[in-house]
């Protein structure tokens, strides 16, 4: 079982990632966000912002639909993310290998192509 602290160790693990201030976790490689803590909007109250659920990039429309039909016990999404390719990703339904192989894969579709390919031969040289 995953948790917010394991998300912050895997995604400061990777190369030129900066956690931005906020309420719960939120990470970007080259200004752009990767994985953060799902903030959760019911109407009438305030946001909540719940680090026992992470947003992800997926990078579009069918790795999102992949996962949501493929792992409905794990992955959720809301109408306000209609059309974008993020999931939200319920931690405690996760291990942490299932949850590395998630951020890495988030990253990897952010960073820029050369970091990305230097971290990838640095993998591969070990």
């Amino acid at each position: 079982m995953a948790d917010a602290d394991d998300v912050r160790r895997l995604a400061l693990a990777l190369p030129g990632v900066v956690e931005v201030d906020s309420d719960g976790f939120d990470f970007r490689v080259a200004d752009k966000g990767f994985v953060w803590s799902y903030p959760e909007r019911q109407p009438g109250r305030p946001r909540v912002i719940r680090t026992d659920i992470a947003v992800l990039f997926v990078g579009d429309e069918a790795e999102k639909q992949a996962l949501l039909l493929g792992e409905p016990e794990s992955f959720f999404t809301t109408a306000g993310y209609d059309g974008l390719p993020l999931v939200m990703l319920r931690l405690d339904r996760v291990d942490v290998g299932r949850l590395a192989e998630l951020v890495t894969d988030a990253w990897r579709m952010r960073a820029p192509q050369a970091l990305a390919t230097e971290f990838d031969e640095h993998l591969a040289a070990r």
